[in-house]
Formats: structure tokens, sequence, C-alpha cells
């Protein structure tokens, strides 16, 4: 069959593209992505895409082990791989947020499970018939990942030496998790504290590979932004609150309990501040997600233009199109879009018991989940899914729906359990959506099959859907997500933060709980993040200077613990150091490209032993401890490794 001139269709229809073993591939690789995107959203804030390791590895399997496959095979395991990672970042910005609100004590499977499959299949099905006006047709949305992704299909010759800096780098991580936290060997990070007159200052750097990968991926100005945040809260407001705030504790004495207050150089006074701080960090994302969806205000309205014309469109359409630009059949979309919506509705009436609250958060989730996967569309087309807001619309979301549900007179548990499903399907839903449109753009530009791409999105965020709550409540028994444990933990290194996900647990305590927020501090937060607004679009942004102050990375800066912070840092100027070595940018960007796998390998690994080292915690087994003195210094060696391990693969000329 000859090939066609659409531009960047390059190959001819697959042959061999929808089989078993692409499906298998995609759903493996998929869950073990997923998991790591679990692991490191609740520990960092952040999430990384699985397509291009997904990509790389299967390449590997394939024609290493195989013998076999195709460009379209490998495309076939990245689009189911990628679509079921996609789908942690949704559920980890709100599920957890019950469990930190006391509203769940674990959490519930089949609740979790149905959230993140309506709201991925959501996110699939709202976006196939936009395909074609936004992805084939609209030169000025380029959908860089994708773009990225088909290049890396292409250059298939290099998917064995990658697969193996994937594997080496996932064992490397694995490993240093297990000395820190299998067998404490070595030090969960390096901490340090001194006082300055009357006033404390907390530092150190957290032992995480996982850390320093994210900082590589995200490279230097979003790390520095991050680091910022955590510069905001560590150095400026917390000496400021040991010197003026008078902390007490509780102590037995002579049997009774009994405030008393916290010195300076009390190990307990960290935890006690860092309760504190953390809400300046929610008043930054408050103000950080109204100014995201404010700031694509253009973008919202083309996006719901574009999306109204498509769907007008895809119905008016006469003649069937031919096999390479063919979607999934209307009969399929318009069932699977039905029954979705059937499932939400049960899904809601089994979490409320309360058909009337049922059948006013239906709605509002599809009407969200239909603009913000317009705009998702279109926005991660112009700047790609690293810089959607998705933080943005998720809290705007919240916002609005509780605002109605507050209206019609609802409170307490019921309140928050309505709101926050409504923001878990929209936030699946907007995530999924993103990546879906990156994947079918990998699929424009290598010849695939539109409707076995779609299938395969529905295959991988089905399977996905069903690890999300195993992992977050054995990740939650081990470590303590947002519990008194969790703060205990905070002071070990080992603490799960989820600051997406504690926002929202205080936002909804304080609309429809009893929780006293502390407005003083959550207004300070908003101070600080409208300043920072006005520096970029007064100072930075006139000027067309590369270096831009974002809001939203400063804010989760602000949230996390100052370790963490640092260890994004690192990695961060490590990507900027590698891509100074470069000498053109063809030459920058595959050495890019490279540190991306290193560290994708690194937080899979790190991920996955994380998981398994929560196992025995969760069953209250005890772990080996084999702390010595010589632990610090092992500490500093292992994250030399690692970052002498991600400059060597950022300034490589070719793999090795």
């Amino acid at each position: 069959m000859p090939s066609q001139d659409t531009g960047d269709l390059l190959y001819e229809p697959p042959l061999r593209e929808f089989t078993a073993l692409a499906i298998f591939l995609g759903i493996m690789v998929g869950l073990v992505m997923s998991l790591a995107n679990v692991y490191l959203g609740l520990f960092a804030g952040m999430t990384v895409s699985a397509s291009i390791p997904a990509a790389v590895i299967s390449m590997g399997l394939l024609k290493g082990v195989f013998k076999r496959g195709t460009i379209h095979e490998n495309n076939i395991v990245q689009t189911v791989a990628s679509a079921g990672e996609s789908l942690a970042a949704g559920i980890i910005f709100t599920m957890p947020a019950l469990v930190i609100a006391g509203v769940w004590s674990d959490f519930d499977f089949w609740t979790t499970t149905l959230v993140s499959m309506t709201g991925g299949m959501l996110g699939v099905l709202f976006m196939i018939p936009l395909r074609r006006p936004m992805i084939v047709e609209d030169p000025d949305l380029i959908y860089p990942e994708g773009v990225a992704c088909g290049k890396v299909l292409r250059a298939g010759e290099e998917g064995g030496a990658g697969m193996k800096m994937v594997f080496g780098a996932l064992g490397l991580g694995a490993l240093i998790k297990v000395l820190i936290e299998g067998i404490s060997l070595v030090t969960s990070g390096l901490k340090f504290a001194f006082t300055v007159g009357s006033a404390r200052v907390f530092t150190g750097i957290l032992a995480s590979p996982a850390l320093v990968a994210v900082g590589f991926i995200v490279g230097f100005n979003i790390a520095t932004l991050v680091f910022l945040g955590g510069a905001i809260s560590w150095f400026g407001a917390a000496p400021y609150l040991t010197a003026t705030t008078e902390y007490l504790k509780e102590v037995m004495i002579d049997g009774v309990p009994t405030m008393v207050p916290v010195s300076l150089e009390d190990p307990a006074l960290e935890g006690l501040v860092k309760a504190d701080v953390r809400f300046l960090g929610v008043g930054a994302m408050i103000v950080g997600g109204l100014w995201s969806i404010i700031q694509i205000r253009k973008g919202i309205a083309q996006g719901v233009r574009e999306t109204f014309g498509s769907y007008r469109a895809a119905m008016d359409v006469v003649e069937p199109p031919k096999q390479n630009d063919q979607d999934m059949e209307r009969k399929w979309l318009l069932l699977l879009m039905a029954a979705t919506m059937m499932v939400v509705l049960f899904l809601y009436f089994r979490v409320t018991d309360n058909l009337a609250i049922s059948a006013l958060a239906t709605p509002l989730m599809v009407v969200c989940s239909f603009f913000f996967v317009a705009v998702a569309s279109y926005i991660v087309g112009l700047v790609g899914s690293s810089n959607s807001p998705v933080s943005g619309m998720t809290i705007c979301s919240v916002l609005l729906t509780s605002g109605v549900i507050a209206m019609f007179g609802y409170s307490g548990e019921l309140a928050i359990l309505a709101t926050m499903g409504v923001a878990g399907v929209v936030c699946c839903a907007t995530c999924t959506s993103g990546d879906v449109c990156q994947d079918l753009k990998t699929g424009n530009i290598v010849g695939a099959t539109p409707f076995r791409q779609q299938w395969a999105e529905v295959i991988g965020v089905l399977s996905a859907s069903f690890v999300m709550a195993p992992v977050l409540g054995l990740l939650h028994r081990g470590y303590g997500i947002g519990t008194d444990a969790h703060l205990e933990a905070a002071s070990q290194g080992n603490a799960l933060e989820a600051p997406q996900a504690q926002l929202f647990a205080s936002l909804m305590n304080g609309f429809f709980g009893e929780l006293e927020l502390p407005w003083m501090l959550i207004g300070a937060g908003a101070v600080v993040g409208l300043a920072i607004i006005l520096v970029d679009q007064l100072v930075l942004l006139p000027k067309r200077s590369k270096f831009r102050l974002f809001l939203m990375p400063v804010a989760v800066g602000m949230y996390l613990p100052l370790g963490l912070s640092v260890a994004i840092l690192v990695g961060g100027i490590i990507a900027w150091l590698a891509g100074r070595a470069h000498t053109d940018s063809e030459s920058r960007e595959r050495g890019h490209e490279r540190g991306v796998l290193l560290s994708s390998g690194l937080i899979a690994g790190e991920a996955i032993a994380g998981v398994l080292i929560a196992i025995p915690m969760a069953a209250k087994i005890k772990l080996p401890d084999m702390e010595s003195s010589f632990s610090p210094w092992l500490t500093l060696v292992s994250m030399l490794v690692v970052a002498s391990l991600l400059v060597r693969a950022g300034t490589a000329k070719e793999l090795k």
C-alpha cells in the first residue's frame, strides 16, 4: 500500500501494530510507571511522563529479547503505558485529601478505582473528536512531548543502549532506596539546624535519586523556582515564626498530660513549624491556580470554540475516513461515554448514599471535565504537558463544586466526599486528555492508526486504574500520608508530603468541616504569590528573559521540606551544566534525552523499592538498622555517584 503525503506522516499504515505482545508490554510498563508516579507525586508533588522511557524499553525488549517489533508496535506500547501513567497525577492530587481530611481512614478500593477509571475514560473519549482538527490540521499546536517521542521512535536503533541505561538506573535507584529505608546503612539525608539570635534556621538535603532526577527532567528554571519557594518558607518564614511564636508540646508530668513550651534546640520544633509554614504554600497555590487560568483565558476560549466546532464537524462526516485517519467508531464512542457517566452516577451514590447530591455532582463533573479537557487539549499543544496548569484547573474545579454544593445546603463529610469525587474525576480526565494529545501526535508522526491508538488508551486507563488504590493504601500504611505519624516521619526524611492533596484537604476542612484555617498565614502566602506574579509580568516578561518566575513551582517549594527542594535544585543545576557542555542544539537535545532516560530509571527504581519496603513497614515488621558513623559519608558518596552519572549521560555524545 503506498504511503500518503500528509506532512508528518512518513510511514505506511502498519502491518503489525495492535498486537497482544504490544498490549501486554504496554500494560506492564504502564503499571511500573504508574507506581513510580504515585510515589513520586506524593513524595515531591511532581510527576514525569512515561512516553519516552516506555518507547525506549519497548524497542529494547521487542528487538533485543523478542527479535521482532515494528515502530507501530513500539508506539502502541508507549501509548498504553503513558495512558496509565497519566492517571497517577489525577489520583494523587485528589484522593489522598479524603484521608488527610479524616473522611477516610484508608483508601477505599472501589471508590479510588472508579474515580480513576471514569476520569481517565472521559479524558480519552472527550479528546477523540478533537484529534483531527487539533492534532492533524492546526499548525499552531505543536504538542512538543508527542513530537519528541516520535523522534525517539524513529531513532529505534538506539533502543538497546537506551534500555540498558534505563534498567541500570532503575537498579541503582532501588539499591540506594533499600540502603536508606530498608537497612538504614545510608542516612536519609544531611540535615542542619542552627540558632541566629532568637530564631532557629533549618536546612539540609534529602538523599533521593528520584528528587535529583526530577530536577534534571524539569530543568534549571523550574528546579530553581522550587528551591526559591523552599527558601522563602525555611529561610524567611520559619526563622520568623520560631522567633515570634511560642510553640507548645504535650508531655506527661506526674502522669498528667501537660502543654510545655518547646525550646529552640528541641527536635520537635521543626515538625511544629512545618505544620504552620505549609499554609504559606496553600495561599500561594490558590493564587497560582487562579492566575494560571487567567493567563490562558484566550486559550480557554479558543479551545472551547475548537471543541464545539470539532464535535459539529465529527457529526457531519459523511464519507468514511481512510484507515490511517480513522477514529473510534461513533457508536462505540457514544456507548462508552454513556456507560462512563452511568458509572459516575453510581459511584457518587455509592459514596454519598444520597441520590440528590449524586444527581447534582454528576452534571457538575461532566461540565467541568468537558471544559477542562478542551482547555488541556489546546494548552498542551502550545506549551506541552509539563507546563499544563492541571493544578490550577483542579483548584478551580474544587472551588466551583464546593460553592455549588454549599449553595444547596450540604456540609460536613457528605459535601467533602461529593466535592473531591468531582475533583478526582475532573483531574484524571484533564491529566489523561493532555497525555492522549501527545500520544496521538506521536501516532500521526509515525503513521499509526488512530482508532487502534484510542483503544490502546482505553486499555491503558482500565488496567492502571486497578493498581491506584492498593499502592496508595500500602504507602499510607507504610509511611503515612497527612497523619500525625506522617509528621513524625517528616523529621526522618521519609514522609510522603502530597502537597496538592494537603491543599485540598485544608480547603475542604475549612469550607465544610470544623478546621479553623490560619488565614493570616494563607493570606501571607497569597501576598507572596502576587508579588512573584508582578515581578514576572512587569520585570522579566518585558525583557523577554529566559528565566521566568512561574508561581506554581514556587508554591510547591513553599509547601515542601527544604531538603526536597535542595535535591531538586541539584538535578536542575546538573541539567544546566550538561546543556552548556554541548555546542549545538541537536547535540544538546540528544544529551537531554539521555539524561531523561537515566532519570526515569532512577525514579522508577526508587519508587519500586519504596513500595516494596512499605510492605513490611505496613505489617509493623521491624527492619534492620545498620546505621553507623560512616552513614553520612555513604549518603554523600551515593549522591555523588548519581550526580556523576547524570552529568555523564547529559554530556555524552552517544549512548553506550
